[in-house]
């Protein structure tokens, strides 16, 4: 839900070169994406530089934080989907799992009994 650089800009009405000064001067805290860009947590930015209340900062604010819940959204969508086939998978195993231990108890009990098939 963190602004890009652009973002953070355009919601608080500031040029993009004025808060990464900002940031390069420790003023507001920031941390870089996969692909090297700015992300900036909203109450960082607003902590320095008051949201600016218009139309359009605010629609900003709306499509930023739509597109961030989206990709988090989908990302936990992968991981559970994940999660699921692991459970599956565990499942299949000890099914198979039961399933050797009941024929080899069965086998055993019949050694116990002293009963085998080339005795008949």
């Amino acid at each position: 839900m963190a602004y890009t650089l652009t973002e953070a800009a355009r919601a608080v009405r500031k040029d993009k070169t004025t808060l990464l000064r900002a940031i390069r001067a420790g003023r507001v805290s920031a941390v870089r994406d996969h692909r090297g860009g700015w992300l900036i947590e909203p109450a960082e930015l607003h902590r320095v530089y008051p949201l600016v209340a218009d139309g359009n900062a605010d629609a900003v604010v709306r499509d930023a934080t739509h597109e961030a819940l989206e990709a988090e959204v989908r990302g936990l969508r992968a991981r559970l989907d994940d999660a699921h086939a692991t459970i599956a998978d565990l499942r299949r195993r000890l099914d198979a799992e039961a399933d050797e231990r009941r024929r080899l108890t069965a086998v055993l009990e019949d050694r116990r009994k002293g009963w085998w098939p080339w005795k008949r």
